[in-house]
C-alpha cells in the first residue's frame, strides 16, 4: 500500500469531454456513447431522488 497519492496509478476516464475523437473506431465511439448514456441515466436518477426529497420537505413545511 502506498503512503502517497502520487504513487497511485492515474485512472484514465472512459471519455473526456472535448477530447479528440477523430482517431477512434466506430466501436470505440459506440462504447463512449454507451458510457455517456449510462452517466446521463445516473444523473437523471439523482435529480429524481433529490426532487422527491425536496418535494417531501416542502410539503412538510407548507402545513
Amino acid at each position: 500500500m502506498s503512503l502517497f497519492d502520487e504513487d497511485k496509478p492515474i485512472k484514465k476516464p472512459g471519455h473526456e469531454i472535448g477530447s479528440d475523437i477523430s482517431l477512434l473506431s466506430v466501436d470505440e465511439l459506440k462504447s463512449r456513447i454507451a458510457i455517456l448514456q449510462a452517466e446521463i441515466a445516473r444523473l437523471d436518477a439523482e435529480i429524481a431522488a433529490k426532487s422527491s426529497s425536496r418535494n417531501v420537505a416542502e410539503s412538510l413545511f407548507k402545513k
